[in-house]
């Protein structure tokens, strides 16, 4: 499977989508660059929640591996996206190129970075890395499918499970300027953890809340106010995440002061009131001249 991101990542064709070495290579050479900024931690966030799920051709048996590939420094929050991919034993490799922040690629690679860390000065260099690569994926493979299998059977997993790996009906109220509240319904079989990813529309890092799996309900606080934000909530299991519910929905507007009125009027004094804006601590008031001409 292939995503490709700038602002907004882009799946580019999932796991499912060939079966064969010639098709992959067909659909590489018709790839199409996509330009813009380099927000890495939502693309990790993207892979997680849209080509690592069972409908994507994600199999709950298999190893999991992520190869970042990069030519710059991420401008939100790299480091915490990939940590929630390893924590649910998802492998990291990050390559760098040209301006990559070799750094960055360590922070967010998986142990051991002699092995899952590689940064080139440009890309026609990164043909010296697909022979090493390749050795070093298929090893690990072999590698983590002997410890999952030793001493064990492995059991076919059902085709159709998605439907029992993931939560329905999201629904979303009572929303204020700064507050909203989510509810779901949980899937058929209850997931060990929920993560609950939700960042504005517009562009900003992506926070996440990450609730006990016999949770089903999270009051999300600190937003800003009159703002659209994105919102998913990610079942996660031992060996599997599930599809996410999403939706979107805007925080309210901040309340203003209302009725202003004039009184006490002197020659160089006068008294204004308002009705108070629900949750203001101050106000400030401006005050100038009207321009000549002007109504007094």
């Amino acid at each position: 499977g292939l995503s490709q991101y700038s602002s907004d990542p882009r799946t580019e064709w999932d796991l499912s989508a060939y079966s064969t070495r010639e098709q992959v290579l067909e659909a590489v050479r018709n790839l199409r660059y996509k330009g813009g900024n380099t927000f890495t931690g939502l693309a990790l966030t993207h892979v997680l929640e849209q080509n690592l799920k069972p409908d994507a051709g994600a199999r709950l048996e298999a190893e999991k591996l992520v190869i970042l590939l990069t030519d710059g420094k991420s401008q939100d929050d790299a480091n915490l996206a990939a940590q929630t991919l390893k924590n649910l034993g998802i492998e990291i490799f990050a390559i760098g190129v040209k301006n990559a922040d070799e750094a960055e690629l360590r922070q967010v690679a998986s142990e051991p970075l002699e092995l899952t860390v590689y940064n080139v000065l440009d890309f026609p260099l990164l043909s010296s890395l697909v022979g090493k690569l390749t050795r070093v994926l298929c090893t690990r493979i072999k590698e983590r499918s002997h410890k999952e299998t030793a001493g064990s059977t492995v059991k076919d997993t059902p085709a159709n499970m998605g439907p029992q790996l993931s939560p329905t009906d999201l629904k979303i109220s009572a929303v204020t300027s700064k507050s909203m509240h989510l509810a779901w319904s949980p899937p058929l079989r209850p997931p060990k953890k929920y993560r609950v990813v939700y960042y504005p529309s517009k562009g900003g890092t992506p926070k996440e809340v990450v609730l006990e799996g016999a949770e089903s309900s999270l009051q999300l606080s600190n937003l800003t106010s009159h703002t659209e934000y994105l919102v998913s909530v990610i079942p996660v299991y031992d060996t599997a995440v599930g599809d996410g519910l999403r939706g979107v929905t805007s925080t309210l507007p901040l309340s203003s002061p209302r009725s202003l009125r004039v009184s006490e009027l002197s020659h160089n004094s006068l008294r204004l009131s308002w009705k108070a804006a629900q949750g203001a601590t101050h106000y400030l008031v401006l005050c100038s001249a009207a321009p000549d001409g002007a109504e007094d």
